[in-house]
């Protein structure tokens, strides 16, 4: 039963609940923050983290993006949309973010035994049971036409919604996911296939690109044909793990863990300004 897998979690029955969707900080760098609580879980300094951020227009570039042939002509024109590029640490491919996409990192320690499918498989089991109450037809299989695709993209009547990587820090593990809440999911879509149109210009590549069809992905509220926000997502994932019998701290980053921040932001900072140049803005 899926509540079982991801419950498996959360041993000590303590968890740290960061909720930033408020802070100011830029969108690159948020993967800064994961990497500092990950570092953090590593060392035994912490406990396991539920982290939620969002942030206004932005494009989530991954590292193979970074290899397009005409890599600063589309973030260019990405730019002049109002998306402006970042590249993020993890795996995956282009996504794009504002803020009826709610982000959300589930940071444990791997303790030897989870795996990089376990760990795909705990956030599935995890969204499974946090959306339960509006839908029990989630389905985890790469939706082909889908940006950032992947064997365990979420999606519910073939319209996916959602998409999961992972990040390794040694024995701290981020699994992160995006859920597109609100619409338009469409319209996100179609800023995707352009920006790889303009990347590719029609060359070959070594990495194979996503042809990018709006038509399969859509934004919960769409697909569920119900008024859903990112507020009512949270609210109801306090409720989720209140109910589990699970110890809530509300918390935002210790002081050994800022410093480590500021080390990885360097190093975001420095992946950024190599890949994009002058069209990055710390």
């Amino acid at each position: 039963m899926y509540v079982e897998t991801w419950q498996g979690i959360f041993l000590d029955k303590k968890i740290r609940l960061i909720d930033q969707r408020n802070d100011e900080y830029k969108v690159w760098e948020s993967f800064a923050v994961d990497d500092a609580l990950a570092e953090s879980i590593h060392k035994g300094d912490s406990g396991p983290i539920v982290r939620l951020w969002t942030h206004p227009n932005a494009v989530v570039l991954g590292i193979a993006d970074s290899r397009l042939p005409h890599l600063l002509e589309a973030s260019r024109w990405l730019k002049e949309q109002g998306y402006p590029p970042i590249v993020r640490n993890s795996g995956g491919l282009a996504v794009a973010l504002d803020e009826g996409v709610l982000n959300l990192s589930l940071l444990i320690n791997d303790q030897g035994s989870v795996g990089i499918h376990e760990g795909y498989e705990k956030m599935v089991s995890f969204m499974k049971a946090l959306l339960a109450d509006w839908t029990d037809q989630i389905k985890a299989f790469e939706v082909v036409g889908s940006y950032c695709p992947g064997d365990y993209d979420l999606s519910i009547d073939g319209k996916k919604f959602a998409g999961i990587s992972q990040r390794r820090i040694r024995n701290g593990i981020a699994i992160q996911i995006y859920l597109s809440v609100t619409a338009d999911h469409q319209s996100r879509a179609r800023l995707i296939r352009e920006f790889y149109q303009r990347g590719i210009q029609g060359e070959e590549t070594r990495f194979n690109y996503p042809n990018v069809n709006p038509d399969v992905m859509e934004a919960l509220e769409t697909i569920l044909n119900v008024p859903i926000s990112v507020d009512d997502i949270v609210a109801k994932l306090v409720e989720l793990l209140t109910n589990s019998g699970l110890e809530i701290t509300n918390d935002q980053l210790t002081d050994a863990e800022k410093v480590t921040f500021m080390k990885r932001r360097e190093l975001m900072l420095e992946r950024n300004q190599k890949a994009l140049g002058d069209l990055f803005e710390p």
